[in-house]
């Protein structure tokens, strides 16, 4: 697998890399990631049988990636999968992240004859993430279709994404959505919390809108609750000086960046997911709150559609009115036993994402491609 983000680094969609990485271990085959070095980590190391090759590439920031240090990324991994490839004698290449990863396979297939599937993301696709990628997606975008077309198969991961990527490359696209193991994140019983916990994880960026759920929060403060925001990046600053406006400090907890055991507990400890993105794909702390159990109240974008069923485990809402995302927490807090009933059917529909699940699919995926390569 070549993906630029894998955990540490990066968010949702580098541990949804770590996850398959380690489901194909797991069954039985051989995994080499080329992925990004961060200060302070081994350059070389083995993540639960994963083999991880860690590529210098200026990377300034943990949860963020510049283009700069993508396109440093895009140009030593080539060199380096070129170098490497004829030794390892792969089956095939799994590029997580169509950009900037993408180019590296389609070099490797035209030079080693290796077949590669792309697994894209909703930042990989033009106006996907706008508010991070317009700036230089026209210039990159025109020599993206080569790199889909070429690829042996592309896969979305949500409906969603899939839709959109097709409005821009004529290609045939699968859907496999990001999955979690189930196990870690399921409570042994599901019970409301008093006052009700709130959780927000995510990157403290435009695209998740952080300060907007302190500006929703505070229209409710009369009401019983809890906040806590996992996660850190650039409005952080914005986000604590919003609490301290509203005289919410006693109700909002900022951990910043957690382990992911560390995230499973406050899952578990939660009630409700608040997450008013202004873009998303398939987020993975959607489907881990799905595990744990969350009602899901959410903009109406995107990946979540996957996830929620309205009025049925949660909300889906416009990103442009408050008020309704004010109403939905006034009527989801103010009645427990309702809350109750939507953490349940989070619970029964989190079965279809369970990692193994999506495992298999990729498994299934790769037979027939080696199959057809010989």
């Amino acid at each position: 697998m070549i993906t630029h983000e894998y955990p540490p680094i990066g968010g949702g969609g580098g541990k949804a890399a770590q996850d398959l990485c380690r489901g194909f271990v797991k069954a039985g085959h051989i995994v080499q990631v080329l992925t990004t070095h961060f200060a302070g980590q081994l350059r070389e190391e083995s993540d639960l049988g994963v083999s991880i090759h860690r590529i210098p590439s200026y990377r300034k920031k943990m949860y963020q990636a510049s283009f700069f240090s993508m396109l440093i990324f895009l140009v030593r991994s080539a060199w380096i999968a070129f170098r490497l490839v004829p030794r390892w004698k792969p089956d095939l290449l799994h590029i997580h992240f169509a950009v900037p990863a993408g180019p590296v396979g389609w070099l490797m297939q035209k030079i080693y004859g290796i077949p590669y599937i792309i697994t894209v993301q909703l930042g990989d696709i033009p106006g996907g993430t706008p508010e991070k990628t317009d700036r230089w997606f026209k210039f990159v975008y025109p020599f993206t279709p080569p790199i889909w077309k070429s690829a042996a198969q592309v896969i979305a991961v949500s409906q969603f994404t899939r839709r959109l990527a097709l409005n821009h490359y004529q290609v045939p696209i699968q859907v496999i959505p990001n999955g979690v193991q189930l196990e870690p994140l399921q409570p042994e019983m599901i019970t409301c919390c008093h006052p009700v916990k709130i959780v927000f994880a995510g990157r403290f960026i435009e695209q998740k809108d952080p300060v907007r759920i302190v500006r929703i929060l505070e229209q409710i403060k009369y009401l019983d609750w809890d906040c806590v925001m996992i996660g850190d990046g650039s409005l952080r600053s914005e986000v604590e000086a919003a609490i301290q406006q509203c005289g919410l400090a006693a109700r909002f907890e900022l951990p910043g960046w957690l382990t992911p055991e560390e995230v499973r507990e406050r899952l578990r400890q939660s009630d409700l997911l608040l997450m008013p993105s202004k873009s998303e794909g398939l987020p993975l702390v959607g489907v881990q709150a799905l595990a744990a159990g969350l009602c899901l109240v959410v903009s109406k974008i995107g990946g979540f559609e996957d996830l929620v069923e309205q009025g049925v485990n949660g909300f889906m809402l416009p990103n442009s009115d408050d008020n309704s995302w004010v109403e939905a927490l006034r009527e989801i807090i103010s009645k427990p036993d309702q809350l109750l009933q939507y953490r349940q059917h989070s619970l029964a529909r989190a079965r279809i994402f369970t990692i193994d699940h999506v495992v298999q699919q990729y498994l299934r995926l790769f037979e027939r491609m080696i199959g057809e390569k010989n």
